[in-house]
Order: structure tokens, then C-alpha cells, then sequence
């Protein structure tokens, strides 16, 4: 959900990959040409807790039923799917990847993923921020990072509605903002949208790091989970560095809590399906892909885990308009360049520890 997503407990059993072995038949069977013809079930490794539930009841069974196969799901975080495929890089288990953007650059730059069969996977549909390098995935779902904010809390103090990143360094929120760590995506869209609205990039961090260390004076906690629902219900925050998805999970529960896109540029992240290189059932893999671009599984995707459909097109539900990135959002996104980022993640991290969490 291209929310980044914890390895939450998951809500089902899952059996081992290496222990079910289903044929699979009908619709894109796998045969020797398919992917090594190793037969069992198609392998999909993807993110758990909340997500699960909903992929297993909104994607799997239609997918199913339509190729007459069976679909073995592997909850995890994204960092845990792309270890798995390293380690099982001499002999693939996974057929399908998903992960994060972030993520996903790390499995290309090492070899772990195949290319899109653009004859198969509808590409050319997709959104600009949801087309991979090289076509080597591609996006299924669309979240933002931005500012989630108490309105309650927020008037009752005196504070104006927050529009700019900057806004969350005013002195009258002093120990009431949860930032998030640079160790999750969060704090690295909050790093490089700080720089990219005080004239610097990717390649140039540095007015990124000096306008985080003002708003790190009102932080309460750095949080590395990705998830500060308790920070809010219990009272701790009332703005935080989050995701839209995540926070209209949160209002569900009729907590009061709403999403800006700062004036200056929400980050766009993308969750993205992925062939993996040698997968056993590569066939099948590029339309199970496909089958996630399908525009009913779009809007089944965007209902239960509030995922914005990456399709040019699809008709968005009124009732989804706030809570999920709306179709007259997606084009002001900023798009992170995760190349340069992940080359560079390491010396940020050395600089945030003592520039912004060691204040």
C-alpha cells in the first residue's frame, strides 16, 4: 500500500512456500517455456498486518478463479521481501514481488527482478510516478507522504491549519510533533521535501537538514515504525510526518485527524509488483501483475487499504476523494530519484544522528 509498510503481525496463517505444492492449472499454467515448468503454487511475497487481510480478500480469490490456479502469499515488510530474494538468488522461490519504491530500487540495482513484458502488463495506462527505471515493475497503488494534523488540538491552541513543512517548526507546537527517523521512508520524504522547498535535491541535502533541525526542536520522539497512531489517540502528537493512507485509517476510527499536502511538495510512494528474475512461474507472474492493474482491482484496492489507483482514467469513488491521493493530486507529487538516494542513505543517516536527533 506505496504507504511504507511495518511487517505487522499478520491476521492469517501462511503456509510455507517451500512446504504447499498445488498445481497449478488452467489460464497462464506454468509449463518449462512458463518459468521451469517446477510446478506449485504462484508465489506472491507482499506486506502484511491490515494489507494482507485485504489483498486476500479483494485481489486473490478473482485472480484464482480466473486462471484456475492457486496463489501462495508471504507477508512481510519491504526490506524483508527483498532480503528474501537475495538470499534465494541461485534458486528464486518468489514469483512476485511487492515492495515499496524505495525498496525496489535496491532489488534492481542488484539483479534480483525481471522486466515488465509490456505485451502483457498494461504500462502504458499507468501514471508518470508509477512507471519503474527500465520498466523493471511497476506501480500498483499510490500514497503521499505530507503533514497529518488534530484540527481539534490545532484550533483549540491557536494554531493555524499547517500548509508548508515549515509550518511545523512553530514554537507553540513545542514537544507536540512525532518526526519521523530517517531509518523509514517517512524521514527521508520529510528530508528531501524540506531540501526540495529550500532550493536542494537528492544531490544537495543540506537546506533539508538545516530546516528539519528547526522543526526537530518541537519533536516529541523520533519514531522508526512508520506507524504514530498511539502517539495521536494517546495525546502525544498533534502533527506528525505520515502518509494519507495511513491517516485515513486512523480518521476511520472517528479520530480527529486530517491530511495536508504542503504547499511546498508532498512525496509521492509508490507500491510497486515485481517479476523476480528467474521466478519459477514467470508467466503466470506478468499476469498476476496485470490482473493488479485492472481497473475493478484498482478501486477494490483503493476502498480497503486507501491505495490511489495508478490508472489514468479510473473513475474514482466520491466517497475516497480525501482519503486517498484523488486523480487532480498525482501530478504535483514529487518523485523521489531512490538511486541517488540509496547510494547516499548511508552518510544521511550519520548526519541526521548529529545534526537532528541529537539535539
Amino acid at each position: 500500500m506505496p504507504f511504507p509498510r511495518s511487517a505487522l503481525p499478520t491476521l492469517c496463517a501462511v503456509t510455507s512456500a517451500l512446504t504447499l505444492t498445488v498445481a497449478v492449472t488452467g489460464c497462464g499454467a506454468p509449463s518449462p517455456s512458463a518459468g521451469g515448468g517446477k510446478g506449485g503454487a504462484l508465489v506472491v511475497a507482499g506486506y502484511g498486518g491490515s494489507f494482507e487481510t485485504a489483498f486476500r480478500d479483494s485481489v486473490l480469490p478473482a485472480f484464482e478463479k480466473s486462471c484456475g490456479c492457486k496463489v501462495t502469499y508471504i507477508p512481510g515488510s519491504s526490506t524483508d521481501t527483498v532480503a528474501k530474494l537475495k538470499a534465494q538468488r541461485a534458486n528464486p522461490q518468489i514469483d512476485v514481488a511487492l515492495v515499496d519504491d524505495g525498496p525496489q530500487a535496491q532489488a534492481l540495482e542488484a539483479g534480483l527482478l525481471a522486466s515488465i513484458d509490456t505485451k502483457v502488463v498494461p504500462v502504458d495506462d499507468v501514471v508518470k510516478i508509477a512507471r519503474m527505471e527500465h520498466d523493471s515493475g511497476v506501480g500498483f497503488g499510490l500514497t503521499a507522504t505530507g503533514i497529518a494534523y488534530n484540527p481539534e488540538w490545532f484550533e483549540d491552541h491557536g494554531i493555524p491549519k499547517p500548509t508548508t513543512w515549515e509550518d511545523l517548526a512553530n514554537p507553540k507546537l513545542r514537544d507536540k510533533v512525532v518526526l519521523p527517523s530517517i531509518v523509514n521512508t517517512y524521514g527521508v520524504g520529510l528530508l528531501v521535501g524540506a531540501a526540495k522547498a529550500n532550493g536542494g535535491s537528492e544531490k544537495n541535502v543540506d537546506p533539508g537538514l538545516t530546516a528539519v533541525k528547526k522543526i526537530a526542536k518541537n519533536a516529541a520522539t523520533f519514531d522508526t515504525t512508520a506507524d504514530v497512531s498511539n502517539y495521536f489517540l494517546q495525546g502525544q502528537a498533534a502533527a506528525s510526518v505520515w502518509g494519507v493512507s495511513r491517516t485515513s485509517t486512523l480518521a476511520e476510527k472517528d479520530f480527529p485527524i486530517e491530511f495536508v499536502y504542503p504547499k511546498d511538495g508532498a512525496i509521492g510512494l509508490v507500491t510497486t509488483a515485481n517479476v523476480v528474475k528467474k521466478a519459477p512461474h514467470g508467466e503466470l507472474a506478468q499476469k498476476f501483475v496485470a490482473h493488479l492493474l485492472e481497473p475493478s482491482v484498482q478501486r477494490a484496492l483503493a476502498k480497503a487499504t486507501y491505495d490511489g489507483s495508478v490508472i489514468q482514467g479510473v473513475k474514482e469513488d466520491p466517497a475516497l476523494k480525501n482519503k486517498v491521493v484523488s486523480t487532480d493530486k498525482v501530478d504535483s507529487l514529487l518523485k523521489l530519484d531512490w538511486k541517488t538516494i540509496n547510494k547516499n542513505r548511508s552518510a544521511w543517516t550519520d548526519q541526521w544522528n548529529k545534526q537532528v536527533e541529537s539535539k
